[in-house]
Order: C-alpha cells, then sequence, then structure tokens
C-alpha cells in the first residue's frame, strides 16, 4: 500500500522556458534508461519477489522503487516548467522565448522552433510517456527476471546508464531549472548504485576499482557537488511508515563507490519541498473550467456543506 505527500522530492529552481531542454529530459523520464523504468522495473521486481530469507533485499527494491515514483514526478513538473509559454509567464520580454508574454499574437509559436512539438500540441505544456525523439515508453524496457543476482546486476546497469545519460544532459544546456532536477537524479542515482552494488558485495562480489560507473567526476558540476557535500549519495529511504523495511540490514556499512571511506545509511523518507500546481494555460483551453463551471462547483460545495452541518438530514 502507496502513501502519497503532496511535496516534491526536491526544489525545481526557477528559471527562463526552454523547450528545447525540456525535451532532452524527456530521455530521462520516457528513455529506456529513464526513470519510468527504474520505477516499473524495480516495483515489479518487488511485487514478483521470492523467498522470505532474503526479505532485506525486497525491501531494498520496495524502498527504490518507491522512490522511483517521485522522480517520475520530479522529471514530469521540470518538463511542463521548461515548456512554460502561457501569456501569463512574466518572464523577460527580450529573450526569444518570452515572445508570448510580451504580448505576441501566436503564443505557442515557439512550439514550432524548438523541442518537441508535441509538449504542445499533445500535452497541453507539460511531460509525456516518450522519449527524447517520441517514441512511446514501452514495457518491454523492464527487466524481471526472478533471480535475484540477474536483477540486482540489471538494476546496477540501469542506474549506471541513467546516470551516464543525466549528465550528458547536465551538459547540454545552462538553464537552471534544468540542472536543478538533472543534478538531483545524478546524485540519487549514484546512491541506488551504492545500494544495488553493496547488495551484491554481500552475495559475494568484490568491486575492487570498478565502481563508480562511468567515472564522471560529477562533482566538478557545483549543483551537484553541493548535494554530494550534504551526503545524498550515502543514504537510502525506506518509504517504510510501519518501520518494516529491513533494507538496513544491506544498505550499511562503507559505499563500494566511497569517497573518503563514506558510511552508508537509511532513513523513512525526505521532508520534500512545497508543490505548487501550475496556473492554467488559455492558449491550450486548459485546464477547461470557466467562469460558469466554477460557478457551478462553488454552488456544489456549498450545497454539500449545508448537508453535513444540517443536523436532522
Amino acid at each position: 500500500m502507496f502513501m502519497n505527500i503532496q511535496r516534491l522530492i526536491n526544489e525545481i529552481v526557477p528559471d527562463e522556458p526552454d523547450p528545447a531542454a525540456a525535451n532532452a529530459l524527456q530521455e530521462g523520464l520516457g528513455g529506456q534508461f529513464g526513470e519510468m523504468r527504474t520505477m516499473m522495473q524495480y516495483l515489479f521486481q518487488s511485487f514478483n519477489f521470492r523467498g522470505a530469507a532474503a526479505k532485506p533485499y525486497r525491501d531494498l527494491l520496495y524502498g527504490i522503487g518507491t522512490e522511483e515514483i517521485s522522480h517520475v514526478e520530479l522529471i514530469a513538473t521540470t518538463i511542463a516548467r521548461l515548456t512554460d509559454g502561457s501569456p501569463r509567464y512574466n518572464g523577460s520580454p527580450e529573450a526569444p522565448l518570452d515572445e508570448a508574454a510580451a504580448g505576441g499574437a501566436t503564443p505557442l509559436s515557439t512550439a514550432l522552433s524548438a523541442g518537441n512539438i508535441h509538449h504542445f500540441l499533445v500535452g497541453g505544456q507539460g511531460a509525456l510517456p516518450v522519449d527524447a525523439v517520441g517514441n512511446p515508453w514501452s514495457g518491454s524496457y523492464v527487466y524481471n527476471s526472478g533471480n535475484l543476482v540477474l536483477d540486482l546486476l540489471y538494476n546496477l546497469m540501469l542506474e549506471s546508464t541513467g546516470r551516464l545519460q543525466k549528465c550528458r544532459i547536465y551538459e547540454m544546456s545552462s538553464n537552471k531549472t534544468l540542472r536543478s532536477t538533472v543534478a538531483y537524479l545524478i546524485v540519487r542515482d549514484q546512491a541506488h548504485e551504492n545500494a544495488y552494488a553493496k547488495a551484491l558485495e554481500t552475495l559475494g562480489v568484490d568491486w575492487g576499482r570498478t565502481l563508480p560507473i562511468p567515472k564522471t567526476a560529477a562533482e566538478r558540476f557545483p549543483e551537484v557537488k553541493t548535494l554530494l557535500d550534504q551526503g545524498l549519495a550515502e543514504k537510502q529511504y525506506t518509504f517504510s511508515l510501519d518501520n518494516l523495511s529491513e533494507a538496513g540490514k544491506i544498505f550499511q556499512g562503507s559505499a563500494p563507490a566511497a569517497m573518503n571511506g563514506a558510511t552508508l545509511r537509511t532513513e523513512q523518507s525526505p521532508e520534500g519541498y512545497p508543490m505548487e500546481i501550475a496556473v492554467e494555460r488559455p492558449e491550450e483551453f486548459a485546464p477547461g473550467l470557466d467562469p460558469a463551471l466554477l460557478e457551478l462547483v462553488q454552488q456544489t460545495a456549498e450545497m454539500e456543506v449545508a448537508q453535513a452541518s444540517d443536523p436532522t438530514d
């Protein structure tokens, strides 16, 4: 059973809209090595897990899989902000992507010149379950062999490749909105690499100098270094409200990819950051609550309140 807290797992730093950056980020969402795959792969491995004696490994998969749900949410929200072309956006009138904000006659004109036109044509200035070239996300990406060691090896490969791609996406744009999200995911991917590598280490694997993969020295990215200095790569969340998770039996001791002898530790969940709902997009005819519908909603709410407060009802 999953619970929901209406907070983002990481802060999204505001910046100018950038549809091209949004399209690059689509790969990190719906690509073969993106967050939709990690979410589905780890959760299905958890759902299909066998063997009560190996419960700590199942709990580790559950915790990481649950976190990946929040990563999907984070990337999707970031893409929506990067594609923001509404006339209500109060940005710089001089910037090319702000033509709509400056009162242009064609507020969706940016859809024709940069990024993925489907973000505007199909998605209402929001994320889509596709990769960077528009291929739909596929369940065939999900690997779940039923063999614990094979699954852990595949998961480590998935996190390593995902982090490699995010380092490349980071280098594609200086947009602060994009980089705030990508930097966070780079660090969390490394934390998950540590988790799967440590799990395999408990099963007899000696990594030596092999990890981390890739050896990107991502700490040269300032946003990444800040998060690494906070120890974000050495902690794993259990998301276990009843505290029955045994993932801490695996995620402990020194990290396989540790620098300066970093120690692994588990926590229940991050505090998160306030979540704001985006304003309407009139040029997209969304969300569609015109004055008449809003009045009807208000009347219905008042009627329900009156009924609830009437003791004779």
